[in-house]
Formats: structure tokens, sequence, C-alpha cells
């Protein structure tokens, strides 16, 4: 395998480091890819004797010929050193060389991609602990490492690689791996490169490599369609009788958050103190989102606030401290399954629909201005909610063909031709 980097070694002296004799220290500088070492070579030059063009000391006597004998050895070692290293398949770092040409045992000085995953995730990890992020958002980018690592050893047979030996056809030939052999979705494997870029721009700040070889990478994001229940499905879920009591508590908990437009992770942790009374003399829900951190405050309207009268004795709230009876989410989504069969609903209920469809049917669909609710969802830009509004515009656009189509069939009818 071919392998294209920048190398060069260079004969310099330190200006900046002058003798009182006039005499200045040659230094040889080693550069591979901006990535560069300076070893002194233990020689001293008068400033008027050094040629920087031939990289020699200029004249003719003993010592100045073995002095310069001496450093066009120095020269060969090096390009020998470098010539022996590029033989292994991988990038040499200028430390390598050094340490081949100084004798010194070779300790690896570079850091690796994982070494920048662990210094990221350890950091997140601190933060999850003061709870300034979720645990999902760390979670994220341990699958994102855990992606990476696999890709390297089905690609390269290996576990790590160095920053330095990172180039743009990592990150294309990533994203091929997780579209073809993870068959993943493209957005959903976007999502993955963005947080690796992420990590290298990391590196980057912290001195680790000179630039992000993947910055010409750019995601691309396909606008998807949002699943949600229309305002006939939420009636029918919110009035289905129902016998079994867990399948009762999920509903009133999905409904809860169809018409609050919290995340199942923060209905989870809710309790009693998260209900306050707003300027408005009104009842609001408040808490900062699991996911962003961002302050979350939605106004309670009567279906939630008698969601909540109604497990206010509960003997499960009341033990842990919760505002609602919520299930672990494995099974909150298998009970939504269930639910979804009673109620003759085809769509595939998930934690996600619930909070889209407040979005969506109980907020934009009645009015309720775009800027209101991208406050209430805790969107930290108005595009985010811009999505939802698309939806609802998808929705007005489907009925209204539906009932060109209806008029359509009604002016083709008989009684349409009649006088």
């Amino acid at each position: 395998m071919k392998l294209n980097f920048t190398y060069s070694r260079i004969l310099m002296v330190k200006k900046t480091k002058v003798r009182q004799n006039g005499e200045a220290p040659i230094y040889l500088r080693i550069t591979i890819d901006g990535l560069r070492v300076e070893i002194s070579t233990k020689k001293w030059v008068a400033l008027d004797k050094w040629n920087a063009t031939t990289q020699t000391v200029r004249g003719n006597t003993e010592d100045i010929r073995l002095t310069n004998t001496f450093l066009q050895t120095l020269l060969s070692k090096v390009d020998r050193i470098h010539f022996d290293l590029s033989l292994q398949d991988r990038i040499p770092t200028p430390d390598e060389i050094k340490n081949q040409l100084l004798g010194v045992e070779d300790k690896p000085e570079y850091k690796t991609i994982c070494d920048a995953f662990d210094y990221h995730n350890l950091k997140m990890a601190d933060m999850v602990k003061i709870s300034k992020i979720s645990p999902k958002t760390l979670m994220r980018y341990q699958i994102t490492k855990n992606k990476v690592v696999a890709y390297m050893e089905r690609k390269f047979k290996l576990s790590d690689m160095p920053l330095h030996e990172l180039r743009l056809a990592f990150i294309t030939e990533f994203e091929h791996h997780l579209l073809t052999v993870d068959r993943i979705q493209s957005n959903t494997a976007h999502k993955y490169i963005k947080n690796l870029k992420k990590i290298m721009n990391m590196a980057v700040g912290l001195d680790w490599i000179p630039s992000n070889p993947f910055n010409l990478f750019k995601c691309s994001y396909v606008s998807t369609d949002r699943e949600i229940l229309n305002q006939d499905e939420l009636e029918v879920l919110r009035l289905k009788p129902i016998s079994v009591q867990r399948l009762v508590e999920v509903r009133d908990v999905f409904v809860f958050c169809c018409y609050t437009g919290f995340a199942y992770s923060d209905v989870y942790q809710f309790q009693h103190d998260a209900v306050i009374v707003g300027l408005d003399k009104e009842y609001w829900l408040s808490t900062n989102r699991q996911k962003t951190g961002t302050r979350e405050s939605v106004p309670l309207l009567p279906i939630p606030l008698q969601i909540i009268e109604k497990y206010k004795n509960d003997e499960y709230c009341i033990k842990s401290n919760k505002l609602l009876p919520v299930n672990s989410n494995q099974r909150y989504n298998s009970y939504l399954k269930e639910l979804a069969d009673i109620c003759g609903i085809k769509k595939h209920l998930t934690t996600h629909i619930a909070r889209h469809t407040f979005a969506t049917t109980v907020t934009l669909a009645n009015g309720v201005p775009i800027e209101t609710v991208s406050s209430m969802l805790g969107h930290k830009s108005i595009r985010t909610t811009q999505v939802y509004a698309k939806v609802v515009e998808k929705k007005v656009s489907d009925d209204m063909k539906t009932l060109r189509d209806k008029l359509s069939l009604a002016n083709t009818s008989p009684l349409s031709k009649i006088g």
C-alpha cells in the first residue's frame, strides 16, 4: 500500500541561542505531515560561517570538514531510518525517527484515535455525574467509538491507529462501512460521522494533530417524515377502555407525553417538584432536558393535569417519589406495541411519537406559533422545530388532496349533469 505524506529534514542554526562569541547551535528539524521535532547536533558555528542553502559550514579547515562530514552523515542516517519505517505500511512520526537516531527505546509519543475518544468520553462522563449532560449522549459517543474500532479491524486489521495517519479516505470508507456492512440509515450514519469529526476537532485543539483531515467531508441529512398520531388516533388511545392495569399506566404516560411534549427520559425522572405555579397562576411543568440540558417549561393542559391527579396517591409513585408510574424504556416500548394493537392503531408507537404528536397535532395544527412550540420543546434553534411544521403542512396538503378527489368525483357524477 502506497502511503502519501510529506517528509522533510533540514539543518538550521538557532539564532535565539547565540553565545557571546557569536556562535549558534546547529539543530536538525524533522517534519512529517505538519508534525515536527528538533534535535540538537551538539555542534556550534559562527553565524557568518553558516550556509543555509547548502546546510554546511563555510571554510576549509580540518575542523570544518569534520563538522560538515558529521552533519551529512547525520542527514543520511535520518533518511535511512525514515525509509525503513516507511516500509512498515504506516506513516512514521518525527519522534520515532528521533528515538531511533538517538538510540532511545521506541516509546510512541503520538496520540491515537482511541486515545482521543477515551479522553473525550472520560470528560463527558464527569459531566454526566453532575447532570450537565444525559447518559444517553455519552452512550452515543461510546457507540461511535465501537463502530470506528470495528471498521478499523475489518478494513486495516487494526484496533487503533495514530491520529497523524488518518486521511480523508478514512472517513469516506467509514461511511461506506456504516451503510453497507452495518446497514444503517444514511442519517444515522452521518450522526456517527459527525461525532467522529467532533473528536478530531478536539484533538486539533489539544495540539495532538495540526489539522482535521476530515474537514472536507460534509455530512448531509435526508429529510424524513416524522410519524405522528392524528387527533382521531389520539382520542381513541386516550378513551379506549382497557382492563389491564399495566397498559392503563403506559397509556396514561404516553398520552401525558403527547400533551406536554416531554421525552420519555424526562418524564421518567419527574418528581412532584417539577410541577410549578407560573406567572399566570396556572400549573406548569418545568425541567432541564436530559438530552440537551436546555430548560423546558410547558403549561399543563387539562388532560395531563387529570393524569397527574389520578396518580397523586398511587402507591408506586409515593414510594419511588415519582410523578407518574413510568416503566423502564425497554418494557415501555414493548407495552406500547401491545397498546397500539388493542386500539387498532397501525402505526409503530414509540416514545418519540408522543413528542412529535405534541409538536404537530396538539400545538402547531391548532395554531400555536412555531416560536412558542420551539420554546416549549426546549429547542436551541427554531430550525429544529421547523421539521414539525413541514409535517403539519404535509398533513394539510394530504387532506386537501383527499378533498379535491372527493369534489372531482362529485362533479363527474350523473347528478352534476342534470339541467
